[in-house]
């Protein structure tokens, strides 16, 4: 199965908006096999959105993520990265489809909310970055058979 990482920002937690939206996430069938609650450092967040150092949003963004805590997720399930992604919706959420977490609870481009992984490869740098192997889970919730088809090789 897949994994993403998945990011609730400092907005995220000051507006109260933590278990709705890890609710939608675990709605859709998709596993939490870790989670952490922390303050990012500006070192780590660097490090998280070092593909960004050149745009002209990354000070900002810097600001933004260390400006709170944060609360980091490992996602599992089939297709996680895809659901995640769908999930969350457009990044500016005046621009995201109602339904999706920016789509309800956003209206600005950089008030996102929420992270994730954009690929297999990003995903696991991503991970390597918060979790060791050790402090991610591997388990399977009950009912989990009702969620994703095992015989079909999707």
């Amino acid at each position: 199965m897949e994994q993403t990482l998945i990011i609730l920002k400092p907005d995220a937690l000051k507006r109260r908006l933590v278990g709705r939206i890890i609710q939608r996430f675990e709605d859709k069938g998709l596993v939490i096999v870790g989670m952490k609650f922390m303050h990012m450092s500006r070192e780590l967040a660097e490090r998280q959105y070092a593909p960004h150092k050149d745009k002209s949003f990354y000070p900002g963004l810097i600001d933004y993520v260390t400006g709170g805590p944060v609360i980091i997720m490992v996602l599992r399930g089939r297709r996680c990265i895809e659901i995640t992604r769908t999930l969350m919706g457009k990044t500016a959420g005046y621009e995201a489809k109602p339904g999706t977490i920016r789509g309800d609870f956003g209206a600005d481009q950089t008030f996102n909310l929420v992270h994730g992984s954009d690929s297999p490869e990003t995903a696991r740098t991503e991970i390597a970055l918060y979790f060791t192997g050790e402090e991610l889970l591997d388990y399977t919730p009950s009912g989990t058979e009702w969620v994703f088809k095992t015989d079909d090789g999707a």
